[in-house]
């Protein structure tokens, strides 16, 4: 998680969670826990797919858009929820690609 000022200036970053072979739990609470600590404007999430997929799960997309609603609840934005894989220059956006 990237925390940023209004700006949009990087003010923070946390370690959500360290996953196995096939997923990870990301608390959406932790997530708020951290944007409000650092009295953040604005959040992007990032994680990673070790298989080189690409898609969005169904669990990206729900976690997303808790982490987005519970955000406007603190009067923060959700920027970007990214996607990373290990091929070169490989990357899902979910705000390049209208889901947010």
């Amino acid at each position: 998680v990237l925390l940023l000022n209004r700006n949009n200036v990087t003010i923070g970053w946390a370690k959500i969670s360290q996953g196995g072979v096939t997923g990870t739990v990301a608390d959406p609470k932790m997530i708020l826990k951290y944007a409000l600590d650092s009295l953040a404007c604005g959040v992007i999430l990032a994680h990673n797919h070790p298989s080189g997929n690409l898609e969005a799960s169904r669990e990206d997309k729900n976690l997303t858009f808790k982490i987005k609603e519970g955000l406007k609840l603190i009067d923060c934005n959700l920027f970007d929820h990214i996607i990373l894989t290990p091929n070169k220059g490989s990357y899902y956006s979910f705000a390049d690609n209208g889901e947010l």
